[in-house]
C-alpha cells in the first residue's frame, strides 16, 4: 500500500512540475510573443519609394538610375493630387490670392518705371492696375456670386487692352478666370469649412508623400520624406478618406465616435473625384515592396529614432555589460572565496553578510544616483577627468549593482563543493591557496557561471543606473570610456516617454526591445553553454 501511494505522489509531483515548466513557457509566450512579432516588423515589412529615397539620401544605399526612375513613374500619379489641391485653392484660399494679385501690381510698376513713359500715361495705367487689383481682392473678400461675377466681368473687359499686353498684368487675368471657374462649383457658405478641411487634407498629402519636388527640403530627415512603410501608408491613406468626429448621440450620455467620408466634405467640388483617385492609385503612387531591412541591427538612427536602426545601441549595451562585468566578475569571486575560505562566522562577517542582502534589495535608481553623486561627481574629478557621465562610471554602477547577486551565487557555488576535494588536496601537501585555485574553484566554476549569467541579464536590460551616470539617447559613437553611449535600454526608456515621433514610429520601438531581449538571451546562450562544457571536461566527458 505505501509503495502504491508513493508511486502515486512521485506520478503527481511528476505531471505538476511539467505542468509549472509548461505554463512558465506560455506566459513567456503570451508576454514575449506580441513584443517580438511586433518587433519583427522593424526587419521585414513592405517599404514604399519613400523608403528607398531616404536610405539612398541618408545612407547611401542603393541603385540610383532605379530610385530616379521609380521617382519619375510616381511623380507623373502625385501630380495630379498637387494640381487638383492647388485648382481647388484658386477659389478658397483667398488671403494667397489676394496676395498674389498685390504681387502682380508691383511687379507691373517696375515694368512701368523700365519704360520711361509719360508721366501722365504711366499714372493713367497705374491707376486702372490698382482698380483691377482693388476689384479682383474685391471678389475674392466677397460670398456674393453676383457681386463676385460683376467685379470678375470689370477685371476682364481690360484684358484685350494694347497697352497690358505682355506684361505682368496677365497674371490678373489668369487669376480672375481661374476664381471664376472654381466659384462655379463651390458653396461659398461652406468657405471656412472648405479652408479648414482642406488643410488637414494637405497635411496628411504631406506626411504620404512628403515634399512636393519643387519645394526645398525641409532641414529634418523626418520631414523629407514621405511615408516609408506600407503600413504606415494606408493607415495615412484612410485618414484621407476618412474623417473621425465625435457627436452627441443621445442627450446626457456620452459622445461617440462617428467615421464619414471626407470626400463628402467637398461634395460636388473638382477635389471631390481626388479621394478615389488616391484609393485606387496609391500603390503606383508608393510603389511597395517586401523589404527585409537587415540594416537596422547597424544603421544609425535620426532624432526620435524616426528612421535608421539600433547600431549604436547595441554595440553601446555591450559595452557597458563588458565593462561592468570585468569589474564585478573577479570582485565578487574574491569577496565570495573570502566569506567562505578565509573568515569564520563571526559578528563582522554576519553584518557584512546583512548588507550583502540589502543591496540585493535595494532598488536601481538607488544605485543611479550613487553612481551620478561618487562616480561622476566626486570619484572621476578626484582623477583628474572631467566630471561628466560616461561609460566608465555607469560601467562602475553596474558592477557595484550587480555585485551582491555575483558573491552570492559564487558563495554557494564554492560552498557546494564537497569537502573531500579540499581534503584530498590538503592531504597531498597542497596549501590553501592552490587548492582553492586548482581545485575548488574549477569545480565551482560552473555554478559561478550561473552567478554571471544572471549578473549579464541584469546588467544588459537596467535603465535607471545609467540613466544618470553615462547613456543618452542620441549622439557620436563613444570615441573613450570617458564618453557617452546610447543602450537599448535607455532608448527605449526614451522613446516611452518621448514625444509624438515615437508614437509615430510604434514598430522601431517594439523593435529597439525586441532586440534588446534577443541581445540578452543570446548571452546567456552564450554563458550556458560555456557552463556545460566547463561541466563535462570537469567530469571528464
Amino acid at each position: 500500500m505505501r509503495i502504491f501511494v508513493r508511486t502515486i505522489f512521485d506520478k503527481t509531483f511528476t505531471v505538476t512540475t511539467y505542468l509549472v515548466v509548461l505554463m512558465i513557457i506560455a506566459l513567456l509566450v503570451i508576454i514575449l510573443g506580441p513584443m517580438l512579432s511586433r518587433g519583427l516588423s522593424a526587419v521585414i515589412f513592405k517599404d514604399t519609394i519613400e523608403f528607398r529615397k531616404m536610405q539612398f539620401a541618408l545612407f547611401n544605399r542603393g541603385v540610383e538610375s532605379r530610385i530616379l526612375q521609380e521617382t519619375k513613374e510616381t511623380n507623373a500619379f502625385r501630380q495630379k493630387i498637387y494640381q487638383t489641391i492647388d485648382k481647388f485653392k484658386q477659389g478658397i484660399d483667398t488671403e494667397a490670392l489676394t496676395e498674389k494679385a498685390r504681387k502682380i501690381y508691383r511687379e507691373f510698376g517696375q515694368q512701368l518705371r523700365y519704360k520711361e513713359l509719360p508721366p501722365e500715361q504711366f499714372t493713367i495705367l497705374r491707376t486702372q492696375a490698382k482698380e483691377i487689383r482693388d476689384k479682383l481682392e474685391t471678389a475674392f473678400a466677397s460670398q456674393d456670386k453676383s457681386e463676385i461675377a460683376s467685379c470678375i466681368n470689370n477685371v476682364l473687359q481690360y484684358r484685350d487692352d494694347q497697352e497690358f499686353k505682355d506684361t505682368a498684368t496677365e497674371g490678373f487675368f489668369k487669376l480672375a478666370l481661374e476664381f471664376k471657374n472654381s466659384v462655379e462649383k463651390t458653396d461659398l457658405s461652406k468657405h471656412y469649412l472648405y479652408v479648414k478641411s482642406l488643410q488637414e487634407l494637405e497635411s496628411l498629402i504631406i506626411e504620404l508623400l512628403g515634399p512636393r519636388p519643387d519645394e526645398p527640403l525641409p532641414s529634418t530627415a523626418m520631414n523629407q520624406f514621405g511615408s516609408t512603410r506600407w503600413d504606415i501608408a494606408q493607415r495615412i491613406r484612410d485618414k484621407i478618406l476618412w474623417t473621425e468626429q465625435w457627436v452627441e448621440h443621445k442627450p446626457n450620455e456620452s459622445l461617440i465616435k462617428i467615421k464619414t467620408l471626407r470626400a463628402e466634405q467637398f461634395a460636388g467640388t473638382d477635389i471631390e473625384p481626388l479621394f478615389g483617385y488616391i484609393k485606387d492609385n496609391i500603390e503606383q503612387i508608393l510603389k511597395p515592396r517586401a523589404k527585409f531591412y537587415w540594416q537596422y541591427f547597424i544603421d544609425d538612427s535620426t532624432p526620435g529614432h524616426y528612421f535608421g536602426g539600433v547600431g549604436p545601441e547595441i554595440l553601446g549595451t555591450l559595452l557597458l555589460t563588458v565593462i561592468s562585468m570585468l569589474f564585478a566578475v573577479p570582485i565578487g569571486i574574491i569577496a565570495a572565496a573570502y566569506l567562505t575560505e578565509c573568515s569564520s562566522e563571526n559578528l563582522i562577517i554576519k553584518i557584512i553578510r546583512m548588507c550583502i542582502n540589502t543591496l540585493a534589495g535595494v532598488p536601481s535608481i538607488v544605485f543611479g544616483l550613487f553612481g551620478l553623486s561618487f562616480f561622476v561627481l566626486f570619484f572621476l574629478p578626484l582623477l583628474g577627468f572631467p566630471s561628466k557621465p560616461c561609460i566608465l562610471a555607469a560601467s562602475l554602477t553596474l558592477a557595484i549593482l550587480t555585485l551582491p547577486v555575483m558573491i552570492r551565487a559564487s558563495e554557494e557555488a564554492i560552498r557546494s563543493v564537497p569537502e573531500t576535494y579540499k581534503e584530498a588536496s590538503l592531504a597531498l601537501g597542497a596549501g590553501k591557496f592552490k587548492t582553492f585555485m586548482k581545485v575548488t574553484m574549477p569545480a565551482a566554476l560552473p555554478g559561478i557561471l550561473t552567478g554571471i549569467i544572471l549578473s549579464l541579464s541584469r546588467v544588459a536590460g537596467e535603465t535607471a543606473p545609467v540613466l544618470f551616470t553615462g547613456a543618452v539617447a542620441l549622439g557620436p559613437m563613444p570615441s573613450s570610456i570617458f564618453h557617452s553611449t546610447r543602450t537599448l535600454s535607455y532608448g527605449s526608456y526614451d522613446m516611452a516617454v518621448g514625444d509624438r515621433i515615437a508614437m509615430m514610429v510604434p514598430h522601431n520601438q517594439y523593435g529597439m526591445v525586441a532586440v534588446l531581449v534577443m541581445l540578452i538571451l543570446c548571452l546567456n546562450i552564450m554563458a550556458i553553454v560555456v557552463r556545460s562544457r566547463m561541466f563535462r571536461k570537469l567530469h571528464g566527458h
